[in-house]
């Protein structure tokens, strides 16, 4: 006779399984409904998005003016928007500003194009940090911003949420969009990274 390994030993995949396995045994879901969220964070909601946005202003001189001038509709214009992207405001880094965002009170965050927030973004210790010591906390995360930089913290709130336009690296001239896209990360249009050359 085999013993069933405790639910603490089991993976977070297996467990969510069994849950979910649960919960449409017990009629409290609609596997159907469930389905359909998953679509829509595998393929509607993520940071794919986001990086397809950039990528276009990137190639795209008249795009990427009027993303900086009104986010939310160029940004909406791509098919991306809804709940938590309604009121989008893009910051462009440039040689001179290092821009980086945080929500201070919770986690606001652009769903549709960042996906869902990562767990140190919720940290509180990224939250309060980030507006004390912002150079300290992005050097610890891996960024080293030059001194004569001046970096602004940016607090997402329920009104308005931010997205990063990171600097195209060197050398990415023949690049097309579709391949601009793939260079660029989650953590970069938060501002807590760059974008890396190919």
């Amino acid at each position: 006779m085999s013993k069933a390994a405790p639910a603490d030993r089991l993976s977070p995949a297996l467990r969510t399984e069994a849950l979910e396995q649960l919960l449409v045994e017990r009629e409290l879901v609609d596997p159907a409904v469930m389905d359909k969220f998953i679509k829509t964070y595998e393929q509607d909601v993520g940071p794919l998005n986001g990086a397809k946005v950039v990528a276009r202003a990137w190639t795209d001189p008249g795009y990427r003016a009027w993303l900086l001038r009104d986010g939310t509709a160029a940004i909406k214009d791509m098919g991306y928007g809804g709940p938590q992207g309604e009121h989008m405001v893009v910051l462009e880094q440039s040689d001179e500003v290092h821009h980086v965002v945080v929500c201070t009170l919770c986690s606001c965050y652009p769903w549709p194009v960042l996906g869902l927030p990562p767990s140190w973004y919720k940290d509180p210790a990224y939250r309060a940090g980030m507006v004390r010591t912002p150079r300290r906390v992005l050097r610890e995360m891996g960024l080293e911003v030059p001194e004569g930089k001046r970096i602004e913290v940016w607090d997402s709130s329920a009104e308005v949420r931010y997205l990063v336009l990171p600097q195209r690296p060197p050398a990415t001239e023949d690049l097309d969009a579709e391949a601009l896209a793939a260079l660029v990360t989650r953590d970069a249009m938060v501002g807590v990274a760059e974008v890396a050359a190919p």
